[in-house]
């Protein structure tokens, strides 16, 4: 877990280090520093090395001794033995005497730095640099020169840190240097930034010229540029006078780019750029070029899950939707049809210049697919093609990309039987074609128009006269219909009920009757009770009279005897 500032916890040599730091800055504030009260670098000789301390001559009366831990390295491995001469930080303070031989590096090591900053420039004051606090006590805190790889010291009234900040590396300015130290501000770097941001934007927005930029952020919406430092955002609809652009595919991080401020918002400090403002808009030309209805030539510039983006020449782009590909229905893959390059040929169906909208057809400059079919097929054609659609009243058949629909009754000579309940999604059908309706481009189909026809096969084993039963099925106004068998009713008319009585009648009451007439074209049949009544009449009144004349002549015969 990060720890904040108040939660750096300091050890008793951090806690002394920092105490160097802010005894150094003190020293530099007071004007009437002791000389009770000074440090300085000395050299001192190793004379015996114990357990825990060193012993150092440093030339005073009593020898001096520092933590063995001085002359380690950070692997615990000695860099110096007995005899051997080292740097030594010495304090007095108060007739006290302390050396630090770590300490004297650190301090060798700024006044070299602070020497190579002096021989490059006389003015280091507000150089900003980049620190790493190290430390903090109540005076401030010790923080380290990244690039120098040495400690400065930044006091805590010009450290513009809150308790809980949890920052780590910050930027500061330099703001004093002596030969032993340097002083820096983290307020100060904000008042020049500050400054230097305004002193920039202000030569921004007083340019009368194109603005040289670099890329250095790119989004979704837009990129970022920076003009000497000054971030600005041009949005992706002010790159090109195109509607729709994809700012990754047109520029990388550290492109270099000539922008044009339209817009800077002082309170919020946004700064708005354009790319486009600096050329002019071809839709200002457009109207006297193309209209709704012409073709032109055009690319595809990219594809979407939705359709394609054309590029039509001149900056100008356009928008094939996915439904304006192809005739097919339902297209899932635009890609499947198009490539990103690929010239092609589309039909102008929206030009819109106050929205700098323009919309095309791929698909109207083919003919549709039922004038491809209905050039194809006639009537009575047969063919083969998928189920497409189920409904509660048939099934739409598909041939490639154009559907005919075979309806419930056209499927069997059963009259049960259902589209939805004997084909599934995908079977192959044929079917034959017994419309084609131009005027609503509809399409109608038969299946039982390829079998045999019940009435036919009815035709085949019976005759006009032949007796028959059935169940009566249906009870209409002019008639009652008797089930034959699963795919014939046949008709029997009021008038040919006689000598039924027809309110006797009911469901399911088994009828029979004389075939009195078969229409094979149109697939019925007629039944007659009246005319199975009068033939039964006659026979009977036959076979009576045939009766009498064997009686008269069996007579005669015997009389003749």
């Amino acid at each position: 877990m990060a720890k904040g500032i108040e939660d750096i916890e300091l050890s008793s040599k951090d806690r002394k280090d920092c105490e160097k730091f802010t005894s150094l800055f003190n020293q530099e504030s007071n004007s009437d520093t002791s000389e009770d009260n000074v440090e300085s670098i000395q050299k001192g000789v190793i004379i015996k090395i114990n357990d825990n301390v060193v012993m150092i001559d440093i030339g005073h009366k009593t020898e001096s001794r520092i933590s063995i831990d001085e002359i380690k390295d950070d692997n615990g491995n000695f860099l110096f033995n007995i005899g051997d001469e080292i740097d030594l930080l010495v304090s007095k303070s108060n007739g006290r005497t302390k050396i630090s031989h770590k300490q004297a590096k650190k301090q060798i090591k700024i006044r070299e730095v602070i020497q190579e900053l002096k021989a490059e420039t006389n003015d280091l004051i507000n150089k900003i640099i980049d620190v790493e606090i190290i430390n903090k006590n109540r005076n401030g805190f010790s923080v380290k020169w990244k690039e120098k790889d040495i400690e400065c010291f930044l006091p805590m009234r010009e450290s513009a840190i809150k308790p809980d900040s949890k920052q780590k590396n910050i930027k500061v300015c330099i703001t004093k240097i002596n030969d032993n130290n340097i002083i820096v501000s983290r307020k100060r770097y904000f008042d020049v930034v500050n400054k230097n941001k305004k002193e920039k934007i202000k030569e921004i927005l007083d340019a009368t010229e194109p603005l040289k930029g670099e890329v250095v952020n790119i989004t979704q919406f837009g990129i970022f540029v920076s003009i000497d430092g000054i971030e600005g955002l041009v949005h992706s609809s002010e790159m090109t006078h195109k509607n729709f652009v994809n700012p990754s595919s047109l520029y990388k991080v550290g492109d270099s780019v000539l922008v044009k401020v339209i817009k800077y918002d002082e309170e919020k400090q946004k700064l708005s750029l354009s790319i486009k403002a600096l050329s002019k808009d071809p839709w200002e030309d457009i109207a006297e070029q193309l209209q709704v209805g012409y073709t032109i030539k055009a690319v595809v510039s990219s594809i979407q899950p939705y359709g394609a983006f054309i590029d039509a020449g001149n900056d100008i782009e356009g928008f094939l939707h996915i439904t304006e590909i192809a005739w097919e229905k339902n297209i899932k893959k635009p890609q499947d049809y198009l490539k990103i390059g690929e010239e092609i040929d589309v039909e102008i169906i929206e030009l819109d210049l106050s929205k700098k909208r323009l919309r095309v057809s791929l698909k109207k400059l083919t003919d549709k697919p039922f004038v491809q079919f209905s050039k194809k097929y006639k009537v009575g054609n047969v063919l083969k093609g998928s189920v497409a659609t189920l409904t509660d009243f048939g099934a739409f058949i598909r041939f490639g990309n154009i559907d005919g629909l075979l309806h419930n009754e056209d499927l069997s000579w059963d009259k049960q039987k259902k589209c939805k309940d004997v084909l599934k999604l995908g079977d192959e059908v044929e079917v034959k074609i017994t419309k084609i309706n131009k005027e609503n481009e509809e399409i109608s189909l038969s299946a039982k128009a390829l079998l045999e026809s019940p009435v036919h096969i009815f035709n085949k084993e019976h005759k006009i006269g032949d007796v028959i039963k059935g169940d009566i099925v249906e009870i209409k106004d002019f008639g009652i219909f008797v089930k034959l068998n699963d795919s014939i009713d046949a008709l029997i008319k009021n008038e040919d009920l006689y000598p039924l009585k027809k309110d006797e009648l009911k469901l399911g009451d088994n009828i029979e009757a004389s075939v009195a007439y078969i229409d094979l074209q149109n697939g019925k049949i007629r039944l007659s009770v009246k005319k199975l009544a009068r033939k039964k009449e006659q026979d009977e009144i036959k076979n009576y009279n045939s009766d009498e004349k064997m009686t008269l002549g069996d007579i005669l015969k015997d009389r003749l005897k």
